[in-house]
């Protein structure tokens, strides 16, 4: 079993697209919002490429045995000027995504290692992802990567 970490290519959209659909029917139940058809995966996948391509940012696959079985896109940030300079430029991971019969055989790692290098690289000393609440199982697997809490934003809806 080979697994290859590289720059996405023209040649993976349909395994990306394929992918990213994925994810939002993986996160509908937990944020009752996604869009769950096929024109809501293109939407959120062309969303997504545009946040790393605005930024300079990298698209990773994650290759086993030719077939692409995860992503990560990583995009290319500054916090306002209240953060310390030191500090304001960082890394965030835009979308993460590992195919279900693949997870928990290192691939989701695998990926972040490389954004993490491509990061620091570029001189970067922070990386940043975000979680749903709710999705205690990707919460657990950031946090035992080495991620802390940073942020937490809430939601109230308002009106009818």
């Amino acid at each position: 079993m080979t697994l290859v970490v590289r720059f996405a290519t023209p040649a993976d959209r349909p395994a990306l697209l394929e992918q990213s659909w994925q994810l939002n029917l993986y996160e509908d139940p937990i944020s009752q919002d996604r869009r769950t058809d096929r024109p809501g995966a293109e939407d959120t996948l062309a969303t997504q490429l545009g946040k790393v391509e605005r930024s300079g940012g990298v698209a990773l696959v994650a290759e086993r045995d030719g077939a692409v079985v995860g992503h990560l896109f990583l995009s290319f940030e500054s916090h306002p000027p209240y953060v310390r300079a030191e500090k304001r430029d960082y890394a965030y991971v835009v979308e993460f995504f590992v195919r279900a019969e693949a997870r928990g055989s290192g691939i989701g790692r695998a990926l972040l290692n490389e954004a993490e290098r491509i990061a620091a690289t570029r001189g970067l000393r922070q990386i940043m992802i975000g979680v749903l609440a709710g999705n205690g199982l990707a919460e657990r697997a950031y946090l035992g990567y080495g991620f802390r809490p940073y942020a937490t934003e809430l939601v109230k809806t308002i009106g009818k």
